[in-house]
């Protein structure tokens, strides 16, 4: 099985080096980053690592661009890919060492369509332990993943789904519940490292309670885009 990491990108410029430098370095056939037209250094700085004198790793490296939106950032790298698999991954989280290992490992029998990682923030306190802690009991429980949780699908049940919805939020949490119809969600248990700055950037209690209000309303049938209007997005 080949796999693709398909990562979208809007104005990454301080982080998305370290991403492409680390993800390269675990072994994937394929690392698309996604461009969904940054005003910043994030194209260049991604150009510059394709094109320079870096490790044979960044071979593997393709940069496309795409319409704003994550979901159609990710249906364009998916589109564009040759991989078996697909991971999503956020630019600013990092996957395990064994993610290559452990997707493979999850995916072998036929029942399993895809998964998802358990998550931990990149800031040691209580309270993102705490967040942390909800968020892979929450998905466990649930079997709906976040983006943040890098999910990750074979090929023929994302083709199946007809890829992700071209809606301007939620798209992770859509297309993670229609996933589970299809087939075995594996819940890893290896952690992915994301980026405590969303809930930094607007105060971890204000974060918390818009996200549960935001998903409350979209799980009772308010539109993605009528909840766009209250959702304040931290790339």
């Amino acid at each position: 099985m080949t796999i693709s990491v398909i990562i979208p990108t809007l104005n990454e410029e301080r982080i998305i080096a370290n991403t492409i430098l680390r993800t390269a370095d675990l072994g994937f056939d394929e690392l698309i980053i996604v461009d969904g037209g940054s005003t910043d250094q994030t194209s260049a700085i991604v150009a510059s690592l394709i094109s320079g004198t870096q490790p044979s790793t960044l071979s593997t490296v393709r940069l496309l661009s795409a319409p704003h939106g994550r979901a159609r950032q990710l249906n364009v790298g998916a589109r564009a890919s040759r991989g078996d698999i697909f991971i999503f991954l956020h630019a600013d989280t990092q996957l395990p060492i064994t993610a290559k290992q452990d997707i493979v490992a999850a995916c072998t029998d036929n029942v399993t369509v895809g998964g998802r990682f358990d998550v931990q923030f990149d800031r040691p306190s209580m309270l993102a332990q705490i967040i942390s802690t909800f968020m892979n009991w929450r998905s466990r429980w649930s079997g709906i993943a976040t983006g943040d949780q890098a999910i990750f699908v074979k090929r023929g049940a994302f083709d199946q789904l007809g890829g992700f919805a071209d809606i301007p939020l939620m798209e992770d949490i859509d297309f993670s519940r229609r996933l589970k119809r299809v087939g075995r969600i594996a819940m890893l248990r290896d952690r992915v490292v994301t980026s405590f700055r969303r809930w930094e950037a607007h105060g971890p209690i204000k974060t918390i309670l818009l996200m549960w209000g935001l998903r409350f309303l979209y799980w009772t049938g308010v539109s993605p885009h009528q909840l766009q209007r209250f959702y304040i997005a931290v790339r």
